[in-house]
């Protein structure tokens, strides 16, 4: 409804497009000694309305959409026209600090294949032959790297079109669920990525509280959040609203209010924020356009949809969505209220409401973006709205991991730590820790140690391994090599029998 023009220009646009025309991730986790001052370090919680880093300091969201992914071409847009990392140095150079990343289910399908990227003159070259999922490696590596964090968006059921539900007949809200854990899975031990948006825009029939667990919002969500717990508990969990609670309807996405009376529940406490849609009239009309004292009646508007979650210090609110073309009078005083209702950085600090703005690109139909068509001049105006509620940045990995490192000569070193985290006598999982103690970031690390018994690696993620008797070298994996100086990276592993002690581990890095 508020929807058919979003995505308008996308596969045939860009394929058009271009006829005519790598890295790793790094986790940093600082002692408490060495904590700076600057924000964001680590995977981060929630406390009262805010959010806060691993060392408890307030952060604040102030980021950008960029979608693609959740389309026809299984990868952000625009890479037809530029290399991404220059896209995401861009983002990082006009002040955003993070990035919500669209997709669809069709990701997880073997059949998909990115699409519409330019590689002449070297452009995305190091995407060349990867699936859409290790396209997503490399672009949450480089953001990382620059210190800009990530939230994944599960954007669509596939790429056909938004659904009203969390589920389809096509896509189950068992796939829906297997593949939040995948994503999940695949990024534990890489706090680049801070959290999941559980299902994009909900809207009629969905409901918030209703109890019929078939459309149920709010029960879906705390069954999909507590498994993305179950093998992730550092994440946080985006919770979007519906359209209509108790016969008051707003926009998809956009209606908070039944948080009041039933607010999400967790198995890990301090783990949810609530996610609200706005827009303006590019978008569609609403009621409250037309009101003669527009734009004061806004912030009573956004109070009754979310707004009170954040002033009642229920828990953080984040603006996953807010955008438009700024074409007519009403939409320019929109977002000027808008952006004041959010408050000012300078004022407030990280106790302000979160955003990521739609979006980055310039070809979303209704609303266009920050880049204008060339997809590189950037459209100072509508930029120009949102400096006073961007944020500071967050810490990042140091230079391109494609780089020779310190041309002066540094020293490349790691430590090792394991933990056995159960045994249950037939077999054990356990988790190693590696971590960059030398003096220049690492391209690559790998992990060996030797049992004293017989015990044999059963499965292994977010490293690759070969045994040899009781000798274990593990790998990092392609997005958890690079490591800034002082950061460090997870892998874990289950093994059989049980009784699997805490050898000494060794580590070498490149």
């Amino acid at each position: 409804m508020f929807r058919s023009l979003r995505r308008a220009l996308c596969a045939a646009a860009a394929a058009l497009l271009l006829m005519l025309a790598g890295v790793g991730a790094q986790t940093v986790h600082a002692d408490p000694a060495d904590r700076a001052a600057a924000p964001g370090a680590g995977y981060w919680h929630t406390s009262g309305r805010q959010m806060l880093d691993a060392a408890g300091q307030p952060v604040r969201i102030a980021g950008i959409n960029w979608f693609g992914f959740e389309t026809a071409n299984y990868t952000p847009h625009g890479l037809w026209a530029r290399d991404y990392k220059s896209m995401i140095d861009q983002m990082k150079s006009l002040g955003y600090n993070t990035i919500r990343l669209p997709y669809s289910d069709d990701l997880f399908k073997s059949g998909t294949v990115p699409n519409s990227i330019d590689f002449s003159g070297g452009k995305n070259a190091d995407l060349q032959g990867l699936g859409s999922l290790q396209i997503m490696d490399r672009i949450v590596a480089y953001a990382g790297q620059g210190g800009l964090k990530v939230v994944l968006d599960r954007h669509r059921p596939d790429a056909a079109g938004q659904s009203a539900l969390w589920y389809t007949s096509a896509v189950p809200e068992s796939t829906w669920i297997a593949n939040l854990k995948a994503l999940a899975t695949r990024y534990r031990g890489n706090s680049t990525v801070i959290g999941i948006d559980l299902h994009n825009e909900p809207h009629d029939p969905a409901c918030w509280g209703c109890g019929d667990t078939t459309r149920d919002w709010r029960l879906a969500a705390q069954r999909a959040g507590n498994a993305v717990l179950s093998v992730n508990p550092e994440l946080l969990i985006f919770v979007e609203g519906v359209q209509t609670f108790n016969g008051v309807s707003g926009w998809w996405g956009g209606n908070l209010m039944g948080v009041a009376q039933y607010p999400v529940q967790l198995d890990v406490p301090n783990r949810v924020v609530y996610s609200a849609h706005d827009y303006a009239t590019s978008v569609a009309q609403q009621s409250w356009f037309s009101d003669p004292t527009f734009p004061a009646n806004m912030p009573g508007i956004w109070d009754k949809y979310w707004g009170y979650i954040f002033k009642q210090n229920i828990a953080p609110v984040w603006v996953g969505e807010f955008g438009t073309t700024l074409q007519s009078t009403i939409d320019q005083k929109w977002l000027a209220a808008l952006v004041s209702y959010l408050r000012p950085t300078s004022t407030y600090g990280a106790d302000s409401v979160s955003w990521t703005f739609w979006s980055w690109n310039p070809n979303s139909g209704d609303t266009g973006g920050i880049l204008k068509d060339d997809w590189t001049t950037v459209d100072t105006v509508k930029d120009g709205y949102l400096a006073s509620v961007k944020a500071p940045g967050f810490p990042g990995g140091g230079g391109d991991p494609g780089d020779p490192g310190d041309p002066g000569g540094g020293t490349a070193a790691c430590t090792a730590a394991y933990t056995v985290s159960s045994d249950w006598g037939g077999g054990f999982n356990a988790e190693v820790k590696v971590t960059n103690s030398g003096t220049v970031a690492l391209k690559s690390w790998k992990a060996t140690w030797t049992w004293p018994g017989a015990q044999k690696v059963t499965s292994m993620w977010n490293a690759s391994y070969t045994q040899s008797g009781a000798t274990v070298t593990a790998s990092n994996a392609d997005h958890n090599g690079a490591l800034a100086v002082g950061g460090s990276a997870s892998f874990g592993f289950g093994g059989a029998p049980g009784g699997g002690g805490a050898p000494a581990v060794s580590c070498t890095a490149t």
